[in-house]
């Protein structure tokens, strides 16, 4: 059986995020075939419960518990040291003290590394692996640069920063790496026209969506009462996009609904809410949950899931995870990018404010019939997202 290092930036369990769902079902897959060695790190203090629980999964794993003061110190670093700034935050002594020693006793084939900041860990060792796979993801470089775009004066200045330095040090990476992956086709392409020397070694491997987890077929006891209209959204909530995304509905989407439907109610569900996402929570009809124990009960009584991304990368698990529980969903455009659906049959895609709340009315209503739309949904992630399909790409990329 093959050794395989596996890095990720963030432990990998429990997989209820973005990030976390992909390392998981990565890691998930490559123990089905070979031995794994695990590095990763906790920056969020709710995850050191499930420490045990991830050595039981991968016995030879090494967790490298992030105190927050000193990590954000990494920062100063980074400046001082002209590197990126995630890259800082995300080296650690003791992680990359675990990593010499499982390169020099155990010498494994293969290291896969989930996400570009922790390539450092690897790349100028001397026992690195012979086969180097990234999974990327997204193109980060590009995200800090869409969100240097939406900031101002010393914000703007630092996300344009980290959007040169990250491509630099990608770019770099892909040279030396045998493949890079992204989730999407257009994440692919994006990539190759930024670092077209490397352009013949990526590929796209997607997200799938746990359909026998998230289903319509569990009951759910209701949280609130269904017969008043409940717009969902559902994600990290100190996380950039989705801090943007619930703003942008709460101020120009949520106003034409409370027009049409007077006791209309938007739920952010979703841990780790900002301050700016805990304000909204004092507007009339605008509820903050905070961390959930469970999102499914919220998606499956909703009226409509709401997805007002405005700033995307890759898959987003939100969409999907509402279209396997057969709800019907309302999607701007940079959410819907990358999903094999049918906008109007499988979901419905709007970007201008006053259209998108109508839409969503409309489902509320019964004017657009939300239940053919959510089983159409559900027939779509059944036929297009499973993880074990997605995952099996990898093993062309493994070697023999």
């Amino acid at each position: 059986m093959r050794n395989v290092l596996l890095l990720t930036q963030r432990m990998p369990f429990p997989p209820i995020k973005g990030e976390k769902i992909r390392q998981f079902r990565i890691l998930q897959h490559l123990s089905q075939q070979c031995r794994v060695h695990l590095g990763c790190l906790i920056d969020d203090p709710d995850d050191r419960q499930y420490i045990g629980e991830l050595q039981r999964l991968c016995p030879d794993s090494f967790v490298g518990l992030m105190d927050s003061p000193a990590a954000k110190l990494a920062y100063f670093r980074g400046l001082l040291q002209g590197e990126p700034l995630s890259f800082a935050y995300f080296w650690r002594r003791d992680l990359a003290q675990w990593v010499d020693k499982v390169l020099r006793e155990v010498r494994p084939e293969i290291a896969v590394i989930c996400s570009s900041n922790m390539v450092p860990y690897v790349l100028d060792h001397p026992h690195r692996p012979k086969r180097l796979i990234i999974d990327y993801t997204d193109v980060d470089s590009d995200k800090f640069r869409e969100y240097a775009a939406t900031m101002q004066g010393p914000k703007r200045w630092l996300y344009q920063r980290e959007a040169r330095l990250v491509l630099e040090r990608d770019r770099a990476a892909a040279r030396i790496a045998d493949f890079g992956t992204f989730v999407t086709e257009p994440e692919t392409a994006l990539f190759q026209g930024l670092a077209p020397e490397s352009a013949a070694k990526m590929r796209a491997i997607g997200n799938g969506v746990d359909a026998g987890y998230f289903t319509p077929e569990q009951h759910y006891t209701p949280l609130y009462d269904a017969a008043i209209p409940h717009f969902v959204f559902t994600g990290t909530m100190d996380y950039w996009p989705n801090i943007d995304a619930v703003n942008w509905f709460a101020d120009a989407i949520f106003p034409h609904i409370c027009a049409r439907i007077k006791n209309a109610q938007f739920m952010i569900v979703g841990a780790n809410p900002s301050a700016d996402v805990m304000r909204l929570g004092n507007r009339p009809g605008i509820t903050v949950t905070g961390r959930v124990a469970d999102v499914r009960p919220y998606i499956a009584h909703g009226a409509a899931s709401v997805a007002p991304i405005r700033i995307a990368r890759g898959i987003q698990n939100k969409v999907l995870e509402a279209m396997a529980m057969a709800r019907p969903i309302v999607t701007a455009s940079p959410a819907f990018e990358g999903i094999t659906a049918i906008p109007g049959k499988d979901l419905i895609v709007a970007d201008d404010p006053q259209d998108f709340a109508d839409k969503a009315c409309k489902i509320a209503l019964g004017e657009i019939d939300g239940r053919a739309l959510g089983q159409a949904a559900r027939q779509c992630v059944l036929a297009h997202y499973s993880w074990a399909a997605q995952m099996s790409k990898f093993d062309a990329l493994l070697g023999s």
